[in-house]
């Protein structure tokens, strides 16, 4: 806990029996209070592996795509009492020693939300991340910082630190099961006018480490692209969207 605030890690996992426990074990367990590991249908041990690390586990029964994989991440995190949630992928991209610092704004009060940005730090190209996604990063986040107001470093970050509040309030279920629910997450927290802050974060890229293809990020890089115009249209009236960004859309069901 800090703060008196439950403090719980969510982990979205497919095939990541490789890496799980040197994720775990990189958490502080003296700050985490609950690990929640959803299974999106591996075929792999990692449901088995999450067992032995005596973590909370739940598995889908087919598999439901990484924002599927998150709405039930989220879902179980307030079921099960979580004042301050963050996501850690369980393919160690991310470094874990981080969740403390993450929770900490939160609890402080002087943010809603947190990314872990990979750009702050410097080191993106080093850490391994190929030179065509840092380019579409940075173009994608400039594009996105001038359409909707913001001035964040990126927004394609998965390490993520959320208030219950956030995650009651967003329409989240209106979002895509595939990889754009990230972005449309941060749009809907941008139209709710939520604190966003970031905190530098390296990252690793590896064999185990997850990533997709070519072809997924072009899929992904044109959703972000309609869902930052959508929520500019919606910011300046001319096309008003409350299913996605207002009250009108469906929350998460604890």
């Amino acid at each position: 806990m800090i703060g008196g605030k439950k403090i719980t890690v969510v982990m979205p996992a497919y095939n990541a029996a490789q890496t799980l426990e040197k994720t775990v074990q990189a958490l502080d367990r003296q700050v985490v209070d609950d690990i929640i590991v959803v299974d999106d249908c591996s075929s792999d041990e990692t449901v088995a592996r999450a067992k032995e690390l005596g973590l909370f586990v739940h598995r889908h029964e087919r598999n439901l795509g990484y924002g599927g994989n998150q709405k039930s991440c989220y879902r179980l995190a307030l079921q099960r009492g979580a004042d301050i949630i963050v996501m850690v992928h369980p393919d160690y991209q991310y470094d874990p020693r981080l969740v403390p610092a993450m929770a900490s704004m939160i609890a402080s009060g002087l943010y809603d939300a947190v990314l872990g940005s990979r750009i702050l730090c410097g080191g993106t190209l080093a850490g391994g991340m190929p030179y065509y996604k840092y380019m579409a990063n940075r173009l994608l986040t400039a594009f996105q910082n001038i359409l909707i107001g913001q001035k964040l470093s990126e927004y394609h970050t998965g390490f993520r630190a959320f208030s219950r509040k956030v995650l009651e309030t967003l329409p989240l279920e209106e979002n895509s099961n595939d990889f754009v629910f990230d972005n449309q997450m941060l749009c809907q927290a941008v139209a709710f006018r939520f604190r966003l802050g970031e905190i530098s974060c390296p990252t690793k890229y590896f064999a185990e480490a997850s990533s997709i293809s070519f072809r997924r990020s072009v899929t992904y890089g044109l959703g972000v692209l309609r869902a930052t115009m959508a929520l500019a249209l919606h910011q300046r009236g001319w096309a008003k969207n409350e299913r996605l960004f207002g009250e009108q859309g469906r929350r998460l069901t604890p």
